[in-house]
Formats: C-alpha cells, sequence, structure tokens
C-alpha cells in the first residue's frame, strides 16, 4: 500500500523541477494528482500535459490543468479539476513561482509586480477555495512554497523574497485558522537543482542537489508520517533537512511596566534584547 492511496493532491508549478519531482512522488505513493502550470515544452505542449501523461503511463493517476493560477478563475479551476476527476482534494502544494532577479536600485514595477502576482497572489487564488472544502469535509494538508530568500534575505532578490516573506506568514496564518477543521498547512523551502543551476553544477553536485530529495520531505509533510504536526517551516535539500523557526532573546520589560527603558536604557541592555548567535545568511544553506 501507498502512503497516499485515495488521497487526491493538486500542485501548482508541477511542470517540471521541483514541481514535477512532487508529482511524481505523490502519484507514486497512491495519490491522484491535479498537475498544473502554464508552460511549455519547445514544441509548444504543456509541461503539465507531459507531466500527467508519464504518470498515467506508468500506471498513476493525474490530470493536467493549465490555466493561470495567477488570476481568480485560474485559481479556481485548480479544486474543480480535482473534484470533476477525482472527486476530492487532500493535499495541495502551492510551488509555482518566478524569478525576476535585479539588484534593488536596478527593479522596475513590471518586475515587482510580475512576481508577487505569481509567487503570493496565485497562492490566495488557489488556496481559498481548496481552504473552504477542506472545511466542509474533514480536513487536509497545505504545503507552501517559501524560500530562505524570503527568510533570511538574499542580494537581488527584493522582489522574490518580498513574495516567499510572504508566503511563510499566509502559511503561519493559516496553520492558526485550519488548526480546528483538521486542515494542517506547512512551509516548505527548498534548495535543488534548476534549469537555471544546472549549468554551473558538475554531476556530483546535481546528483546531492536532486529534486527527487525535496519531494521525499514533502511526502512526509503531506502523509501520516507527520501525524497532527502544522504551522512548520522545513529548510529541505539534498544536503540537510531542518526545521527554521522564529525565536525570541529574553528581552527587558517595556516602559509601561513601570521599568526604565528610555533609549540609554535599551542600549544598556543589548545583551538581553539580542541574541548571541549569529544571524543566518543564505550562506548558512550550502552546508
Amino acid at each position: 500500500m501507498g502512503l497516499l492511496d485515495g488521497k487526491v493532491a493538486i500542485i501548482t508549478g508541477a511542470g517540471r523541477g521541483v514541481g514535477e519531482a512532487h508529482a511524481r512522488k505523490l502519484a507514486s505513493e497512491g495519490a491522484a494528482v491535479v498537475v498544473n502550470d502554464v508552460g511549455r515544452n519547445e514544441d509548444g505542449s504543456f509541461t503539465a500535459e507531459t507531466v500527467a501523461a508519464s504518470i498515467r503511463a506508468g500506471g498513476g493517476k493525474a490530470v493536467a490543468n493549465t490555466q493561470d493560477i495567477s488570476t481568480a478563475e485560474g485559481g479556481k479551476s485548480q479544486l474543480q479539476s480535482a473534484l470533476d476527476n477525482f472527486g476530492r482534494a487532500d493535499i495541495l502544494v502551492n510551488n509555482a513561482g518566478i524569478l525576476r532577479d535585479k539588484s534593488f536600485l536596478k527593479l522596475e514595477e513590471g518586475d515587482w509586480d510580475s512576481v508577487i502576482k505569481v509567487n503570493l497572489k496565485s497562492m490566495f487564488n488557489v488556496t481559498q477555495p481548496v481552504f473552504a472544502w477542506m472545511k466542509e469535509h474533514g480536513g487536509g494538508v497545505i504545503v507552501n512554497t517559501t524560500s530562505t530568500s524570503g527568510i533570511v534575505g538574499n542580494f537581488g532578490q527584493a522582489n522574490y523574497a518580498a513574495s516567499k516573506g510572504g508566503a511563510w506568514g499566509f502559511t503561519n496564518v493559516l496553520a492558526i485558522e485550519g488548526a480546528k477543521f483538521g486542515i494542517r498547512v506547512w512551509s516548505l523551502a527548498p534548495a535543488a537543482v534548476s534549469a537555471l543551476t544546472a549549468p554551473l553544477m558538475d554531476d556530483k553536485m546535481k546528483a546531492i542537489l536532486a529534486t527527487e530529495h525535496v519531494a521525499e520531505a514533502l511526502l512526509y509533510m503531506v502523509s501520516d508520517l507527520s501525524g497532527k504536526r502544522t504551522g512548520h517551516t522545513l529548510f529541505v535539500s539534498g544536503q540537510s533537512i531542518r526545521e527554521l523557526k522564529l525565536v525570541s532573546a529574553p528581552g527587558i520589560p517595556g516602559g509601561g511596566m513601570g521599568a526604565k527603558a528610555d533609549a540609554r536604557a535599551i542600549a544598556a541592555a543589548e545583551d538581553k534584547i539580542f541574541r548571541p548567535e549569529p544571524t543566518l545568511t543564505i550562506m548558512d544553506f550550502a552546508k
């Protein structure tokens, strides 16, 4: 038996890369999959149709959806595809995303708007109808793709980091709102080889950062193996798997509590206000 027998999963951005690996892994464990992507192959055919056909050829269940999820109509169509073809929706993986990297002063309005639209607005468009369906039908699991760029920052990615930081906050709220309905919500920060980075890597590094390593962690997150866990953020690559978590320093009492907390007192108490550990950088995740 597969870990996901009888389950139905919707995966956006699943025509290639990490999303394709997600679709293939969940299908191999028994899930019926809605493969969403607007991307096309060199011959003009949709990548989503190629992936879905390949899954079916291997004995799995899959259907392609090529609607633009940055629109409300395209977002709603994901749930409809799941219901029309498989009768339910148990898992949603918001994986779709684009890059338009430029240093901040070189960013144009179009670079900002396109990234926010695809990476963050589409997440709302797809999730709201699925969340509503899950609420009325016993729950489910939602995984939103964030990025270390959005959590710790990365040069030249102000637009991308804003979208992925937004995805992280979006997850935190949905985990709270979904708890009483049995809806578990995760953030996934993946690091894997892509079409952009593959030419820069040797074969050994490509194997280390293969997308399949990320898909294994996703399977854990959406299956019963993770129990009732919700609201967590996992960084996943072929090099490491670890939770990323916001933690607080001890701090000092505020001025409203009768304590002296003017600017000079704050400066004198920096050892209690700030944590001693070095701030994480993007390079810490390459270890």
